[in-house]
């Protein structure tokens, strides 16, 4: 009988105790986007990718290949189609470059173009460069849990700082409890309207992680458009010095 009654306590202390250290490892709304953000970038990747723009008359695809380092260097080559192949673009730090082969000159984009469509696409420059950090420039706000196409996750309210370098007045992003992956985003302007939806899908192992394979932005109130960006390799960790992303290396890549 004591036994019995020492079995009892022990397992109610055990159970108190995993209560207890759950509640303590609960995560906080900006470090779940923070997981989420480390784990699409890792220190460096390394990518080749394919974006197809579908219109409701047409479609266009661009390949390329992107490499980047933490959050300030990021590089991209065109490779095809024709008329683009060659075409780079660069970040770094604060500054973002294109080089056109085709009338061999290098274009300074500036700040106001950040948030101008990329190559015709319904992603902007700043969503294929990561100029803004969803990590340091919004402020987080766990709402309540939803399960978005089979997957349970995060629903993350994000408000951009006063100072902020971003356009948009409110993200909410939907990020799954398993793998920390970015399932579901909607960008709003600073009125409150919808402006562009972007999803995830297709989550595969790529290089030392499982990570959505396919991405679709999709412009609110405009039926029949869409970007989709298809990842087909993936590489993460590899060093990269940073003089890699430098213009003069802009000339050179392949």
């Amino acid at each position: 009988m004591k036994n019995l009654k020492l079995i009892s306590i022990l397992l109610l202390m055990a159970l108190m105790y995993t209560s207890f250290t759950g509640l303590a490892q609960e995560l906080t709304a900006v470090q779940i986007v923070k997981k989420a953000d480390e784990k699409n970038r890792g220190l460096t990747s390394q990518g080749v990718m394919t974006m197809t723009i579908v219109r409701p008359k047409w479609e266009r695809s661009v390949s390329m290949k992107s490499w980047s380092k933490g959050n300030d260097y990021f590089l991209i080559y065109i490779t095809d189609p024709v008329k683009e192949k060659g075409q780079v673009f660069l970040k770094r730090e604060k500054e973002m470059w294109n080089w056109v082969p085709s009338i061999a000159r290098m274009i300074k984009i500036p700040p106001s173009m950040m948030m101008q469509s990329w190559m015709g696409s319904d992603f902007t420059n700043d969503d294929l460069v990561k100029q803004s950090s969803i990590v340091v420039d919004y402020t987080h706000k766990l709402l309540e849990d939803e399960t978005v196409r089979e997957q349970l996750c995060y629903k993350i309210e994000l408000i951009p700082k006063p100072d902020a370098p971003v356009v948009w007045g409110k993200i909410i992003s939907w990020i799954t409890k398993e793998g920390f992956n970015l399932w579901r985003s909607e960008y709003y302007d600073e009125d409150g309207y919808l402006q562009n939806v972007e999803n995830s899908y297709d989550i595969k192992k790529m290089d030392d992680r499982e990570i959505p394979t396919r991405m679709e932005m999709i412009p609110a109130d405009e039926e029949g458009k869409k970007t989709v960006l298809e990842f087909s390799n993936m590489k993460f960790n590899i060093p990269i010095d940073e003089s890699f992303f430098t213009k003069q290396n802009m000339k050179k890549v392949r």
